[in-house]
């Protein structure tokens, strides 16, 4: 048995998705001890509460959205300030837990504090997440405007840590490495036992999900441009139905559920939720939230991939969804189910970091069906 210490980032559900994955695959021969700020902690805490694995709360930066739902740079960036002048205290923190119990192995899913606490304790530690690709990537295919965001935000990614004992980065796309980065460690998404045991089929209506706020354009675009195909809404809040449009209360089974049964997906451009559709065989429309630009990336290797394609939220029109649902057969044809999954590399990769003594078998994962 070996004691892991894990930390992640708290915007979104990419990140606790991920964890809870790897912690579900580790937790029965592991102790676990989980570092969780914002959305990761109120997600993984309850799953947690009266097992062996701890979950601690810590502080961690988010993003930051202004009246017109978009990224608010100049707040998020005074935020990402504040935390800055508050990490030292957590990288203190964070040793202590080190010192007192000392793990055998850190796991970092972009999160600042525990790498440094690890380095300064002499732990190992692994970096695994998403947006380490913005480091280790060729991202030459992007328009000259997007690949300078993606340099910029780079920059910021290069910041968090650095002496990992080793990289995994987790992606749905994985465009080739750059020349010096061939000991970076690609695979696909993390998939979740509900996504593994999930029947796909066929049932006739679209899956649609967004992020905490709607800018009103792409719900119009859905009404008029879905060919009279149900769409069923999470994310919003339940309220009265619009046309076709349903607007579903946030009820995560019933969500896999219409998810694994839908002809397509239309989302905001998140890896995590984009993965886990293409793993079910369907075709995503992807609609970048306003001015976050790692979704843009997102989206751009989606299209790139022929799996589906993407428009802008703010500028989305209803001809953009008939074309994707006049090309569902198209999309659905291109889709490569086996590059999305990332499990099995994951356990693996992680296993060679730990302590022989802990090391044991890896468990088979569920085998998804086929719709006919």
């Amino acid at each position: 048995m070996a004691r892991i210490f894990y930390s992640m980032a708290g915007e979104g559900r990419g990140h606790a998705t991920r964890v809870r994955v790897v912690v579900e695959a580790l937790r029965a021969e592991h102790e676990l001890t989980l570092f969780a700020p914002g959305h990761a902690f109120e997600v993984l805490e309850p799953l947690y509460r009266h097992t062996p694995v701890r979950v601690v709360p810590i502080p961690g930066l988010l993003f930051a959205y202004n009246k017109r739902r978009q990224v608010d740079f100049l707040r998020t960036t005074t935020r990402s300030l504040g935390f800055a002048w508050r990490l030292p205290a957590l990288r203190a923190r964070i040793t202590e837990e080190i010192r007192r119990d000392p793990p055998d192995l850190a796991i970092v899913d972009f999160e600042p504090a525990l790498p440094r606490a690890a380095r300064a304790c002499g732990v190992p530690f692994i970096s695994f997440d998403h947006q380490h690709f913005l480091v280790y990537n060729d991202l030459s295919s992007l328009p000259r405007w997007l690949r300078r965001q993606a340099a910029f935000m780079g920059l910021a990614v290069r910041c968090m840590y650095r002496g990992q004992a080793a990289s995994i980065v987790s992606s749905f796309y994985q465009p080739r490495l750059k020349r010096g980065c061939e000991h970076v460690r690609q695979i696909g998404v993390l998939l979740r036992d509900e996504i593994l045991r999930a029947v796909p089929s066929r049932q006739g209506h679209l899956a649609a999900y967004f992020r905490r706020f709607s800018i009103g354009r792409e719900l119009a675009a859905l009404k008029a441009g879905a060919r009279g195909r149900e769409v069923r809404i999470y994310g919003l809040g339940e309220r009265p139905a619009e046309g076709p449009l349903r607007f579903m209360p946030m009820d995560e089974p019933r969500l896999i559920a219409d998810l694994a049964s839908c002809e397509g997906l239309v989302t905001t451009a998140g890896n995590q939720l984009v993965g886990e559709a293409l793993y079910l065989g369907k075709p995503v429309l992807a609609l970048p939230e306003p001015k976050n630009y790692e979704q843009y990336i997102n989206a751009h290797f989606l299209g790139e991939s022929g799996a589906g394609a993407w428009a802008e939220m703010e500028r989305i029109e209803p001809s953009a969804v008939d074309a994707f649902v006049g090309r569902l057969d198209e999309f659905r044809a291109r889709i490569d189910r086996n590059l999305v999954s990332g499990n099995r590399a994951a356990l693996e990769a992680i296993r060679a970091h730990l302590p022989r003594r802990a090391k044991a078998p890896l468990a088979p994962l569920p085998v998804v069906q086929t719709a006919p």
